[in-house]
């Protein structure tokens, strides 16, 4: 019998095109469940059912899954990629979001969103206790560089033997002087997992030491969630004659809002010449319309 008959019609009634933020309620049940042990054991990956998405996995599959299973009628989401409001694979994922939950609003501002789902950056305005920050992350296991085999990796978090990925740094430093390792540096968390913060630069790193609000982090491709619960410290790994360093702008600034405390970027335009911009567009396009606005030059 047709799925569109009338006596069916009749008996299912009408439905919509989709579950609320797509994800049926069993699966988002199960996310929740596992989000709430990450938060009890921070840093710790915690294994959970990876749905099948609508973006390849690889893309933010992991983070747009905690996103969906969290999000409700009253929130507002925003979606960053590298810092970029306007980036495809952003708009994609906010589009999949008005789609599938249409009460749910959309922003492009920092401070009006209570779900800030990012790929690559954490945002350059200060997130408050109330926000929620979702990190999507392609490889979760801060190991695998030193260790391929998934049973080991368990293994050593489980000892707390972290051995190798200090031998790892070592090495580094007296090959190049310092730890080469540009963006998802290791750190520490809770005094207890070594924990991949995802591929945020250097430069973001310490804003997750005891921050106000709850980071949660997502591996769609790897099945793995885990969070940094809010006031928990989050150190990164060094040692006390090589100091952690972020990356240094030192004499740059930002050729759009003038910043000269934020990530840059490098515009390379031709000839020989490039410029800087803010990696925040939106932190920038703010800092554009303040009126004590000054462009260095």
């Amino acid at each position: 019998m047709s799925a569109t008959h009338p006596k069916l019609r009749a008996l299912t009634g009408t439905t919509p095109d989709y579950n609320f933020a797509f994800l049926d309620e069993i699966t988002k049940r199960e996310i929740r469940r596992s989000l709430l042990k990450a938060v009890a054991i921070p840093g710790y990956q915690v294994p959970f059912g990876s749905r099948e998405m609508p973006i390849a996995r690889g893309w933010g599959t992991g983070g747009l899954q905690i996103t969906l299973s969290l999000v409700g009628p009253d929130d507002t989401v925003k979606v960053i990629d590298q810092g970029s409001d306007a980036a495809l694979n952003a708009a994609n994922i906010r589009r999949l979001v008005t789609r599938t939950a249409p009460q749910v609003r959309t922003t492009t501002e920092t401070g009006t969103a209570s779900i800030i789902q990012s790929r690559h950056r954490i945002p350059e305005e200060s997130l408050r206790a109330d926000q929620l920050l979702v990190l999507q992350v392609p490889q979760p296991e801060p190991l695998r560089y030193v260790e391929p085999l998934e049973t080991v990796t368990r293994e050593m978090h489980a000892a707390g033997d972290y051995a190798s990925i200090w031998v790892s740094i070592y090495e580094d430093i007296v090959r190049d002087g310092e730890a080469s390792q540009s963006t998802g540096y290791p750190v520490f968390v809770n005094d207890r997992y070594v924990m991949s913060p995802s591929p945020i630069p250097r430069f973001d790193v310490p804003k997750l030491h005891r921050a106000p609000y709850l980071t949660l982090i997502g591996a769609g491709r790897e099945s793995r969630v885990y969070a940094v619960p809010p006031h928990t410290t989050v150190m990164p790994l060094a040692f006390e004659d090589h100091p952690f360093r972020i990356e240094d702008f030192t004499g740059k600034h930002c050729a759009r809002c003038g910043s000269t405390d934020t990530y840059l970027d490098e515009i390379v335009l031709g000839n020989g010449r490039f410029i800087y911009t803010c990696s925040d567009t939106a932190f920038c396009k703010q800092r554009q319309t303040m009126p004590q606005n000054v462009q260095p030059r």
